[in-house]
């Protein structure tokens, strides 16, 4: 079995926003949508103070309020894949806006209007392809829900060269936010292999889950000091 988990290290995150960043331009994410945002916040108190950064996309929750809503109102929009990542179908989104207000994390967004990454200037070679010619995921619409995505059209082109293991490890089938982490406080990979990175270091280094007490059981696991809260 083969299920997908992140860990991020919150220790070792110098918030310079490389992740989000790489992912606006792998997903061609606009301004006002970003799918991987890091809040940053201080703790200690004066004069031994120092800022913390907490990198955040989708959880990939495995009881995900957000594909229970959307099934609860017939929709059908948002689903769980046999990896363990939940994706939206944009065609079938009714722009309800349930997802948005069930999600524990704030995750969902919409696009309230279609802009290219870079404000005021010509959009990127991908983004000027026709819509048909993108990968489904890429296809966003105007007022219609989206999020992370765990970079699936990698993952999806490892599993069609029979390449899964490589997932995590190969930068053409890992997520672009986990490659381009300057620090090495990303990892995502295999939590059912005991040998991969992500399984050693929630093992290892104690990585627990955000906002456990609201039962989502997500994918994402961080390395804190402070523990997952």
């Amino acid at each position: 079995m083969t299920q997908f988990v992140r860990v991020i290290d919150l220790e070792r995150c110098i918030g310079c926003r490389a992740c989000s960043a790489a992912c606006s331009v792998e997903n061609q994410c606009a301004p006002d949508t970003p799918w991987q945002v890091v809040h940053n916040y201080e703790i200690g108190k004066y004069p031994n103070v120092r800022e913390k950064f907490v990198p955040m996309g989708c959880m990939h929750c495995e009881n995900a309020p957000c594909e229970k809503v959307c099934h609860e109102i017939d929709v059908h929009a948002i689903t769980t894949n046999e990896y363990g990542i939940v994706l939206f179908d944009y065609d079938k989104c009714i722009s309800c806006g349930y997802c948005e207000s069930v999600c524990p994390y704030g995750v969902p967004q919409f696009q309230k209007k279609r802009e290219t990454l870079y404000v005021d200037e010509d959009p990127t070679p991908y983004e000027a392809l026709p819509m048909e010619s993108k990968h489904p995921l890429h296809r966003k619409k105007q007022g219609v829900a989206q999020k992370c995505t765990s970079c699936w059209h990698k993952i999806e082109k490892a599993i069609e060269d029979n390449s899964v293991e490589q997932v995590g490890i190969a930068p053409q089938y890992t997520p672009t936010c986990d490659l381009v982490c300057p620090v090495d406080a990303r990892a995502f990979g295999n939590v059912d292999d005991t040998d991969s990175k992500v399984a050693q270091w929630i093992g290892e280094k104690k990585a627990e889950q955000m906002k456990k007490e609201y039962g989502t059981l997500p994918r994402v696991y961080y390395i804190s000091s402070g523990g997952g809260d």
